[in-house]
């Protein structure tokens, strides 16, 4: 079986807003057991954004994301169709955007479990890339000196069509999830400009206590985003 991750980012309605982020805490403090093992789910996070869905220290109270990595594409998409959790999202969020993925390059781990790159790298078509990383303490006013150059630089990036900036923790548990049109466009992003200087600076300085960078191939994406609709 191949391994198959699904990301759903959500924006709620303005009366759902105290539902949505009480999905957090909750998260913690009562994991949903009930879409464990029988239902193939490897693992999942919750997760909160910034300010507007970006990359601020600011928190979001609207935007939220959650990410899962089932044991096969047939789970993944049972995942979608029958869990009610998808549905509230759905149904409370005035953009909902639910991405089926597939990895085909991983290296790293997150809260020690690591992604199976088990896709071929795509000729073409869209790619989704999750970076992560837990920033040490003592390294955290470093990393988030970096951020800013190589936020702008995402957003004028030729070829990306999302970007998103998501935390299981604010300040030191950060992640970025951003959607192009093909490869080739996401990895002159990585090589080029200010995010190849923040990665060089990241290693260089051992900001990370672990990290997890893996590259998608977008099998499937549904729903609405910032006025955009996918099918």
């Amino acid at each position: 079986m191949s391994a198959t991750a699904i990301a759903i980012l959500v924006r709620w309605q303005p009366q759902h807003l105290l539902w949505g982020l009480m999905r957090l805490p909750l998260a913690v403090i009562r994991p949903p057991h009930r879409i464990g093992s029988d239902h193939g789910l490897l693992f999942q996070k919750f997760l909160g954004s910034g300010d507007e869905g970006g990359f601020q220290l600011k928190p979001s109270l609207d935007h939220q994301a959650w990410f899962g990595v089932f044991q096969s594409r047939s789970q993944a998409d049972a995942f979608i169709s029958h869990s009610p959790m998808v549905q509230h999202y759905q149904e409370r969020s005035r953009d909902c955007l639910t991405l089926t993925l597939q990895a085909y390059q991983s290296r790293g781990s997150w809260s020690g479990f690591s992604v199976e790159a088990t896709a071929d790298r795509p000729d073409s078509g869209p790619v989704v890339s999750l970076t992560r990383a837990s920033i040490r303490p003592g390294k955290a006013a470093d990393f988030w000196r970096q951020s800013p150059a190589a936020e702008t630089d995402l957003e004028r990036a030729e070829g990306c069509e999302l970007a998103m900036g998501l935390g299981e923790m604010p300040v030191f548990r950060q992640a970025t999830l951003s959607l192009w049109q093909q490869e080739s466009s996401l990895v002159q992003y990585a090589q080029t400009g200010a995010h190849q200087r923040a990665i060089a600076a990241a290693y260089g300085r051992h900001f990370f206590s672990e990290s997890m960078f893996t590259r998608f191939r977008l099998l499937q994406a549904r729903g609405q985003w910032k006025g955009r609709s996918y099918d």
